[in-house]
């Protein structure tokens, strides 16, 4: 694949951006994710011309309409500019595959923003200005928080859903067609089995009807709920689910002894006493005996770079 590119809060790659001149460097980013990535830096409250060092800003108001104010001076109302930002940077960042953003921050938090009361009394909380925009205008793009993505499970979900989006991408560049379409969910099906068995099965009704609908119209529709689908993390007993259909594939080729150890491997990982890389490399050693085309293909037996480890950790 060609370079992956991904949106990140500026001041997590080290960027001196935040209101008091500092920022907020992610190891994750910078020494995990970057051989991996082409970073994209961005700083909504720079690029509105707030400046550093600067007033900072908080949440104020409704949850459901919160204001971003001065905190000395609540004169000071970037509400609409970050709002048109993050519009425009939706727009903008089309070849992105995924936007990791800063936690916490009034203008690029996800959700959980602490919202304060016209008094000065914390209220609740919210998601930030310009990151509740750009979320509302690409529904589909998989973005994180980068307090979130210390959860391994997180973390594996996030760039599962990264690396789809990238390899949608580049089908699209190629032209959406039929084949390409169903071969992409083809592809798809045990990984779709170990985040969300019933998308499956609705991805599967959407697509039998392919043929009455131009190919680039249901191509967006088909990859809009596999986004949403893929959002919902894999579990130990959706994961599991999943290792018992490709050991399915296997059983004609294997004695007794290989076909009972992979499935006491897989009853361990889902009692939680192995991760999930000791029967999927197991599986894997049997698949490459016994090569299936179809099995080959599938995504879920290497979603990303083998060299990230991240189903060590699950």
């Amino acid at each position: 694949m060609s370079s992956i590119k991904i949106a990140v809060s500026a001041c997590l790659l080290g960027q001196p951006v935040r209101f008091n001149g500092g920022h907020k460097a992610s190891k994750l980013c910078l020494e995990v994710l970057a051989p991996y990535f082409e970073f994209v830096p961005v700083c909504p409250e720079m690029a509105i011309g707030l400046g550093t060092p600067r007033e900072p800003i908080r949440l104020v108001g409704n949850p459901e309409a919160p204001r971003a104010l001065g905190v000395k001076d609540a004169e000071l109302d970037v509400t609409q500019p970050l709002t048109e930002y993050g519009q425009k940077m939706a727009q903008q960042l089309q070849d992105i595959s995924g936007y990791i953003l800063m936690q916490k921050s009034p203008s690029c938090g996800m959700e959980r923003v602490k919202l304060y009361q016209d008094n000065g009394h914390p209220l609740g909380s919210a998601p930030g200005i310009y990151a509740h925009a750009f979320s509302r205008a690409r529904p589909e793009l998989p973005i994180e928080e980068d307090g979130r993505l210390n959860d391994p499970v997180l973390l594996e979900n996030f760039l599962v859903r990264v690396f789809t989006h990238a390899q949608w991408r580049e089908l699209c560049a190629q032209g959406l067609t039929y084949q390409g379409i169903l071969a992409f969910h083809a592809r798809c099906k045990f990984q779709l089995l170990a985040h969300n068995p019933p998308q499956y099965k609705q991805l599967g009704r959407l697509l039998a009807d392919i043929g009455r609908y131009p190919a680039e119209d249901i191509g967006p529709r088909y990859f809009a709920q596999l986004m949403q689908a893929l959002k919902k993390p894999a579990t130990r007993g959706t994961h599991s689910n999943s290792l018992q259909h490709l050991s399915g594939y296997l059983k004609d080729h294997l004695e007794a002894s290989d076909r009972q150890e992979i499935h006491q491997l897989i009853h361990q990982y889902r009692q939680g006493h192995t991760p999930l890389v000791v029967p999927l490399t197991l599986i894997k050693h049997h698949l490459r005996k016994h090569p299936e085309a179809y099995l080959a293909a599938q995504s879920y037996l290497q979603p990303y770079p083998e060299t990230l480890n991240l189903r060590h950790a699950i």
